[in-house]
């Protein structure tokens, strides 16, 4: 065998890089508080686009926060009303007094693209953001004494966090939905099983439910024992096998060889005891080999990862989804999922997590 030489190369980040002006935006900024102070009600159209911390420069974050309390209070936001509360607050001179006031207002030349410019100035704060969490990140991991599985995991925990921040949703008007829905009726009557969802296999149900939707989020409850595992088991069968349909399973208290002897003893006619201590006559064994032929095929994917935490199961879910078109996820069992680093509060917190 040749012998293979592995280089580590490090890239630690480059001083010039540190040094480097942040990403930005002061002429949007200056657009967005100068429109702020003309337009009446303006603020309504951006309350839950920006924040203070979202501006870059420290005078920019103190003028909105005070356009905000106005707002918050419903008094009239102008030159002259926020002039006044910076005075009161002793932050007038700290802003550029006045004259700063004056000058934003100025330079305005249309309030029509307010909301636009707005999303400009948020999305540098997350790229700024986005440069402080990585560096943070780095500096950890030069650190001999960091344990990597626990910085793997605050890093994707932050990742997370400012990924949510800008997937807040927007109202929408009910046309494009009403639209949606007519689509989606279209389609399910074109299906000769009569369902808009993923169909389950199990007849009943699926008249009920018309199939799982996109959107659906069920949780399965009984007490220990009733059947919770086999019943989850049975439905990925029948939709990956019957179906075809790309099912994600993940299981945290079961080891995927134990879940998959489940899936057999489900799939095949035989006694599962006898499936379980392989006590199987010829013809039996025969049988079985036929019988889970289909399995061998389906397109059911095992993650069997103990303590799972929420960020974990993200990414997995994510990479399921993106490399294999997995159409469903189903967890054995939610309870043993954990959020990492305990910012949830409680038990209801972490499961509509």
């Amino acid at each position: 065998m040749d012998n293979v030489k592995v280089v580590y190369k490090k890239t630690p980040v480059k001083p010039e890089d540190i040094n480097r002006l942040q990403p930005q935006a002061r002429e949007l900024e200056e657009a967005v508080l100068g429109a702020l102070m003309l337009e009446k009600d303006a603020f309504s159209k951006v309350s839950e686009i920006l924040k203070p911390e979202h501006f870059y420069e420290k005078s920019h974050q103190i003028i909105f926060e005070a356009i905000q309390n106005l707002s918050i209070k419903q008094e009239p936001v102008d030159i002259l009303t926020v002039q006044d509360a910076l005075r009161r607050s002793n932050q007038l001179d700290e802003v550029g007094g006045a004259v700063y006031l004056i000058k934003l207002a100025d330079n305005v030349v249309s309030t029509a693209h307010l909301e636009y410019h707005s999303r400009i100035v948020a999305q540098k704060y997350l790229a700024r953001e986005l440069i402080r969490y990585s560096m943070e990140i780095q500096a950890k991991a030069f650190d001999e004494t960091t344990d990597v599985k626990d910085l793997m995991q605050e890093a994707e925990s932050g990742l997370f966090e400012l990924s949510q921040q800008s997937l807040k949703k927007d109202v929408v008007q009910i046309n494009p939905i009403i639209d949606e829905a007519l689509s989606r009726i279209r389609a399910a009557s074109q299906r000769t099983d009569g369902l808009s969802g993923l169909p389950t296999g199990f007849a009943e149900l699926d008249k009920y439910t018309s199939g799982w939707q996109k959107s659906d989020l069920i949780i399965l409850a009984a007490r220990p024992a009733m059947g919770k595992t086999a019943f989850v088991l049975s439905m990925a069968k029948n939709m990956a096998v019957n179906y075809g349909i790309p099912v994600g399973v993940f299981s945290l208290e079961m080891s995927n060889v134990q879940l998959v002897n489940r899936l057999i003893v489900n799939t095949c006619s035989l006694q599962g005891e006898k499936i379980k201590n392989g006590k199987l006559s010829p013809e039996e064994w025969q049988l079985l080999d036929q019988q889970i032929k289909d399995l061998y095929d389906a397109p059911i994917f095992i993650d069997d990862t103990p303590s799972l935490s929420v960020f974990e199961f993200s990414t997995k879910a994510r990479r399921l989804v993106k490399e294999h078109d997995v159409k469903i996820l189903m967890i054995d069992y939610l309870q043993l999922m954990n959020a990492s680093g305990g910012k949830f509060g409680n038990r209801e917190q972490e499961v509509s997590t």
